[in-house]
């Protein structure tokens, strides 16, 4: 039987590396565990970490999913002009204070219709306002669609303890209810939904390796936080409702579909990173996903006995710098980086035993650390299928299309 580095390696044989490749036995299997955590909740799909609409289509095409969650207004007008039956329901997960993407988005009936705007500040409103006003005045204009971003981060001491990311400055019911009034008193705007990402829930792994002490600690935080965050958009959702109905209650990430999913003011979930499982995704308890999103490097240099050197590699994750951020070698096993030099611009030398049984010519397979950055760094993804042994093609990222959107 086939190992699965030579299953990829066979696949991909007429290949040149550098290149990116998608497992999508991989891909399929991780979907599924991601529906299996979610009680049925329907799963909106992060494009951010995906960044390929052949890829998008294939995820949305399953049981469970439906709608996507952008991550700049350019790249959903794009989403929904250019390929109309990629989705009917696109939001955007951040705020945007583009205005030629405003003035495009209110010029465009096709898109106002399915994409909805992400908002937590009366400046937002404005801004959006005002554009509507001055693109098109009078009754013709569409009304923009338009979420509210709720705070998640747990506050056990007040704002001088935070444990999650700074997002939105609103926290409370009362200060939902008021961007809610704040936003039905402008007739140019519709409220649709309401949004709450607990990122230090469902983007940090709950047992971090060698870390015991630090795992049983972080899982104790991460179980406080979400009684008291299911308590919290629980109350803002009634007090939101209370001002005018939304169409939906999103909340959840890769690491906590298991979690949020149980909530009953939610209404359906956002995951993106677990399609794809990058490496800063394996240490959770609860799931273990297959690595389905890969990169093949080159072995161009042999240095020394028990060190090879591959062409490229330095592709560091967003977020805090720390050792996590670089991609990790994969296959073989048990290659390591230089303490000197880790993932190189140009070259990358890669330590251990296993660079004893590597030639010049042949690839090391490397994960990167989170999901869609990779594909900033490779116009195609090549798709193969590791249950079948077959090649599938190659589709665009979206730096293939000739879209970068941050």
């Amino acid at each position: 039987m086939k190992s699965q580095r030579e299953k990829y390696e066979a696949a991909t044989r007429e290949l040149q590396a550098p290149f990116a490749m998608v497992d999508l036995a991989a891909f399929r299997a991780n979907a599924t565990g991601l529906t299996q955590r979610a009680h049925g909740r329907p799963i909106r799909v992060a494009s951010k970490s995906l960044r390929s609409r052949e890829l998008l289509r294939q995820a949305l095409a399953l049981p469970g999913y439906s709608g996507v969650m952008a991550f700049t207004l350019p790249e959903a007008l794009w989403l929904a002009t250019d390929d109309p039956t990629l989705s009917d329901d696109i939001l955007v997960a951040y705020p945007t204070t583009d205005r030629p993407a405003l003035a495009e988005l209110v010029r465009t009936p096709q898109a106002a219709r399915v994409i909805t705007l992400m908002v937590d500040d009366t400046a937002h409103l404005d801004l959006i306002t005002a554009t509507v006003r001055e693109v098109a005045p009078g009754p013709e204009a569409p009304r923009i669609r338009v979420c509210l971003d709720i705070d998640a981060s747990w506050q056990p001491l007040g704002p001088n303890l935070r444990v999650g990311a700074h997002r939105s400055p609103i926290r409370t019911p009362a200060q939902a209810a008021e961007l809610a009034r704040a936003v039905v008193a402008r007739p140019e705007l519709e409220l649709d939904g309401i949004m709450a990402y607990e990122g230090q829930i469902a983007g940090v792994g709950d047992a971090p390796p060698g870390r015991p002490f630090y795992g049983r600690l972080l899982r104790t935080v991460q179980r406080r936080s979400a009684i008291e965050l299911a308590k919290r958009r629980a109350a803002i959702t009634r007090a939101v409702r209370a001002v005018a109905d939304v169409r939906f209650v999103n909340g959840g990430g890769t690491g906590s579909l298991h979690t949020t999913g149980r909530e009953r003011a939610v209404t359906e979930l956002a995951a993106g990173s677990g399609l794809y499982q990058p490496h800063l995704f394996d240490h959770y308890r609860s799931f273990r996903g297959r690595p389905a999103a890969l990169f093949a490097l080159p072995v161009v240099r042999r240095p020394a006995p028990g060190v090879v050197t591959v062409l490229g590699g330095g592709y560091p994750a967003s977020g805090a710098a720390d050792a996590h951020r670089p991609p990790i070698p994969y296959l073989p096993e048990g290659l390591s980086y230089s303490a000197t030099e880790g993932a190189g611009e140009v070259q990358t030398p890669l330590l251990g035993e296993a660079a004893r049984t590597l030639s010049i010519g042949d690839r090391v397979w490397m994960r990167h650390a989170k999901a869609g950055e990779l594909c900033e760094r490779f116009d195609v993804l090549h798709l193969i299928d590791s249950d079948t042994g077959a090649y599938e093609g190659a589709v665009p990222t979206y730096r293939g299309e000739g879209r970068t959107f941050l």
